[in-house]
């Protein structure tokens, strides 16, 4: 579990790296992203969409590697498929890693509120993204290589692909408000799509019910670190740009000697002989 927060964490920065809010996390502090997802913003939607997928993502990669004891792989998928292949190998149990994911995210989100129904549908979006990228891996067998018979098994994705589906979301997420009613256990707050001209979310998309701040400047209360002394893309029209990534402060110039590899020759057999070339790059700051 701890695993999957980690590579959940690592992939959020990835996809933020060119973004005014880069995914930053804060030392010393219970909450690892400080108190940017107090706010029920699209960036609190992604953050719980990828944490949650992350261990789902673990949890089930460790029990197909045979590394926990509780676990293994799926044994649902038997039998006879197809002409010219049959199960086999190790297909991933993400049902199970699904199972432990839920257990683990979803465990403080049981409050009759609006936050509680948003996270509890941002963390089954995550894991769901795995289940909807699973994909058929296989492995020839014949004689010389030849491919008379397949093996094949349920395996997930790389994560980096998670992400890139979870980041497509978080781009289409879905703008929701608050109603509440009043039910047995007292009064109940659930969410409804803002807009009714458009799609009303399914079980895949990512939903929030509050604007993100701009991130431009340094602000305490929202957890903004601002974008001071980051380096941004001169030449992209972007967020990632000087132009936006700064906010319209402009940015600074300055440059840098790089040491690196070049003019590197294969020597049979086997190495590399390689020279040291030093390179000058322009890094542009925001002001």
């Amino acid at each position: 579990v701890a695993e999957g927060v980690k590579i959940g964490i690592q992939e959020c920065q990835h996809q933020f790296r060119g973004r005014r809010w880069n995914c930053t996390t804060v030392n010393d502090s219970l909450a690892i992203f400080g108190p940017v997802l107090d706010k029920a913003t699209r960036e609190s939607a992604f953050v719980h969409a990828i944490a949650s997928a992350g261990v789902a993502f673990a949890v089930t990669r460790s029990c197909a590697e045979g590394s926990a004891t509780i676990c293994g792989c799926d044994t649902r998928h038997k039998g006879s498929p197809g002409e010219g292949w049959k199960w086999g190998g190790c297909s991933e149990d993400v049902e199970f890693g699904s199972m432990v994911s839920r257990e683990f995210a979803d465990a403080r989100e049981n409050r009759p509120d609006a936050r509680s129904a948003m996270n509890r549908h941002n963390n089954e979006a995550g894991r769901t993204s795995i289940i909807e990228l699973m994909h058929l891996k296989c492995k020839c067998h014949g004689l010389s290589g030849s491919c008379e018979v397949k093996t094949c098994w349920w395996s997930q994705p790389d994560f980096r692909v998670i992400g890139d589906y979870l980041k497509d979301k978080y781009d289409s997420a879905s703008e929701m408000v608050v109603e509440k009613h009043r039910e047995s256990r007292g009064w109940v707050e659930t969410l409804r799509p803002k807009y009714n001209f458009f799609k009303a979310p399914t079980e895949k998309d990512l939903v929030y019910y509050e604007n993100s701040p701009n991130f431009c400047e340094p602000n305490p209360e929202t957890g903004s670190f601002g974008t001071r002394d980051r380096i941004c893309n001169v030449t992209s029209h972007g967020i990632d740009g000087c132009d936006l990534l700064c906010c319209g402060r402009g940015h600074n110039t300055r440059t840098e000697k790089r040491k690196e590899k070049c003019h590197c020759i294969f020597h049979w057999c086997c190495y590399v002989r390689c020279q040291e070339c030093i390179r000058v790059y322009d890094v542009h700051t925001c002001k």
